[in-house]
């Protein structure tokens, strides 16, 4: 029975994963989880300010990602990407004691939906690419529009973003020491009215052991 029970629980476990319904997020920070490296992208935008750094709880490894975000209307202000919450994993789930999945985000805007979850199969996020809008003068500013992430076992996930600017150059280049990507950074522009807003602006990544 006992057998029995634990086989159920680790279904469970995993199903959940699968189906894209992690934990809502941490009450408590968790930016004191040392890192290997950290990663950044040279096409991110320069307004508002950067919020905490978040890490995946010890022993956990982001598998998997959502986004907030501000659909394009017609007219009006759009301010596109606003958040990423990356989804943590903990593969060997009740064997090891600890959380099989927990969500993570650092500083978000203020509008949008967050989308279902994209996973990788069995590794972890690795590396990312962002989609920016540049500056656009007198017309609408978004900054960031939607990230691409590659995985550790060959898996490219692209979110469900929006399309305005251009997608930049890969962290690719960067080492991301350890296993994967296990903590995050977003510079958000704080909403203020009567005025041309945009939501995340830029990103940067940590990897862990």
């Amino acid at each position: 029975m006992i057998h029995f029970l634990s086989m159920m629980f680790s279904l469970l476990a995993i199903i959940g994963h699968v189906s894209g319904r992690p934990a809502e997020g941490r009450s408590e920070r968790s930016g004191d989880r040392p890192y290997k490296s950290e990663m950044t992208v040279t096409n991110g935008m320069n307004w508002g300010s950067w919020g905490p750094k978040e890490m995946c709880p010890n022993g956990t490894y982001a598998a998997g990602f959502s986004l907030r975000v501000d659909r394009l209307k017609a007219s009006g202000d759009n301010t596109a990407l606003n958040g990423i919450r990356l989804h943590c994993v903990n593969r060997c789930a009740n064997q090891c004691g600890g959380p099989y999945v927990t969500a993570i985000y650092s500083k978000t805007g203020s509008f949008g939906e967050w989308t279902d979850a994209k996973w990788c199969h069995f590794g972890y996020l690795k590396y990312f690419y962002l989609r920016v809008e540049s500056f656009q003068g007198s017309g609408d500013d978004t900054a960031a529009n939607n990230i691409r992430f590659y995985c550790s076992d060959g898996y490219t996930l692209q979110g469900d973003g929006t399309d305005r600017g251009n997608w930049g150059d890969s962290s690719w280049n960067q080492n991301c020491a350890g296993k994967g990507i296990c903590g995050l950074q977003n510079r958000i522009q704080e909403y203020k009215s009567n005025q041309d807003n945009t939501g995340l602006n830029d990103v940067h990544m940590f990897c862990c052991d």
